[in-house]
Order: structure tokens, then sequence, then C-alpha cells
């Protein structure tokens, strides 16, 4: 995991500011779902997206190339 030096405070409501800078490098739009994961001690956001494979309709993660499920290749590359 890579250390970004930026600190938020939580505000009384339980929300945080993503920085403009982190948003337009992962391109985060205003609107857009984040899936929320806990790894031990850190909280990780991710953007969701819900891509299904179109052979097993196993839900994929929409970076992968080969569908973990079935095996097939997802973005039809030779």
């Amino acid at each position: 995991m890579k250390s970004t030096g930026i600190i938020r405070k939580v505000d009384e409501l339980g929300r945080i500011v993503i920085p403009i800078e982190l948003r337009k490098n992962l391109d985060i739009n205003i609107k857009d779902p984040l899936e929320i994961y806990v790894d031990g001690n850190s909280i990780i956001l991710k953007k969701f997206c819900l891509v299904t494979c179109n052979n097993c309709k196993n839900r994929i993660d929409d970076q992968d190339k080969f569908c973990k499920n079935c095996g097939c290749n997802l973005k039809g590359d030779k």
C-alpha cells in the first residue's frame, strides 16, 4: 500500500473528503459508487463497477482479464 501523505479528519457525520487530486487520478466522479472493504485495521475504498462474466454470470472485478470462476477471457484479448 502506498502512502499519499494526505491526512483528513472525520466530521461529525462520519464523512471524509477525498482530495480532488486522488479523485482525478483514480477517475472517481461525483455520484460514483465506492465499495468499502476492511482488511485488519485498514479501510479500503474501491470504485464499484458491477461486471459479470458472460459465460458463468459470476460477478468480477472490471480490472480482471480472466474470470476467476470459469477462467474465460473477459477482455477479448487473444
